[in-house]
């Protein structure tokens, strides 16, 4: 068996993403790893390169800068990646996600597990969403709890964004990939880079969804959704975590929840009355639980 990584980078630097702590997770359980690493502003060609391990393949690439529908561009750096993968399966992992070491070996006999199993298609992945500092977590249907970031790598997908793959079968409508839970989460870190660096993102990436950029802040989210985080983090982002993730956060006690927000409370409500059931839109269909 032969496992591909791979992943899009732009600007990681200066846009403030653990992208080398994600790359040396994936590293764990990878055979190669493709890299596709647009045109940037800093360095994040160079420090990708000064990893040094043989199993990294980059490739430079342009974005579309007129691309501005609903992070479609992403999707395109997404598949370029992908199309140049060679494994049975290819695992893809956003510059500020990270799999803890502990998980590495699980994942790679999960997919041992399922690789002569035609009806997999897919691995999914529960969610760590850390949000404002690095000892919370984000729990609401605003937030994904589970996603696929492993498609099986013969068969016919792409992916309209860059969350999620859709598999055609024999040119007719796309539909969500066959999948068997990983049992283990990936630690997602993009909510914990310092206010700076956020808004620098938030600054220039709006535009891939022609919105117009708003004024970055941590405080303004519905405290009743922030849970503390028990576990430990990975040891590869533990250096980051101290260096660049923003040191503490306080909600606004004050702040009013949206619309979106108030739906999200009487969902959450009504999956505790159903006894936990998970009512969210789901990017996959779950064949297996193991």
């Amino acid at each position: 068996m032969k496992v591909s990584g791979f992943t899009f980078l732009r600007n990681g630097t200066l846009l403030g993403y653990p992208y080398i702590e994600s790359l040396k997770s994936l590293l764990m359980v990878c055979d190669e790893v493709v890299v596709a690493v647009g045109q940037s502003d800093d360095d994040t060609l160079e420090q990708v390169r000064g990893i040094g391990d043989p199993r990294i393949r980059v490739i430079e690439t342009v974005w579309n800068e007129a691309m501005r529908d609903r992070g479609y561009v992403y999707a395109q750096q997404k598949m370029i990646a992908q199309f140049n993968c060679t494994g049975d399966w290819a695992f893809y992992l956003e510059g500020d996600e990270v799999i803890h070491e502990d998980d590495a070996p699980k994942i790679r006999a999960a997919l041992e597990r399922h690789v002569d199993d035609l009806e997999i298609e897919a691995l999914v992945f529960d969610y760590h969403h850390f949000y404002g500092c690095p000892d919370l977590v984000a729990k609401s249907p605003a937030w994904y709890r589970r996603a696929p970031r492993v498609i099986r790598n013969t068969i016919r997908s792409w992916a309209p964004d860059g969350l999620f793959w859709v598999v055609m079968d024999q040119n007719r409508r796309g539909r969500y990939p066959k999948s068997a839970l990983a049992g283990c989460p990936i630690y997602h870190y993009g909510h914990v880079r310092s206010s700076a660096k956020m808004q620098e993102k938030v600054l220039r990436v709006s535009k891939y969804w022609n919105h117009t950029p708003k004024a970055h802040d941590y405080s303004q989210i519905d405290a009743s959704i922030l849970q503390p985080f028990t576990g430990a983090h990975p040891a590869v982002v533990q250096q980051w975590l101290t260096e660049y993730a923003e040191p503490a956060f306080t909600p606004d006690s004050s702040y009013q929840l949206s619309k979106r927000e108030r739906r999200h409370r009487w969902l959450m409500r009504l999956e505790r009355l159903l006894g936990g059931v998970d009512l969210t839109k789901k990017n996959y269909k779950q064949v297996s639980r193991t």
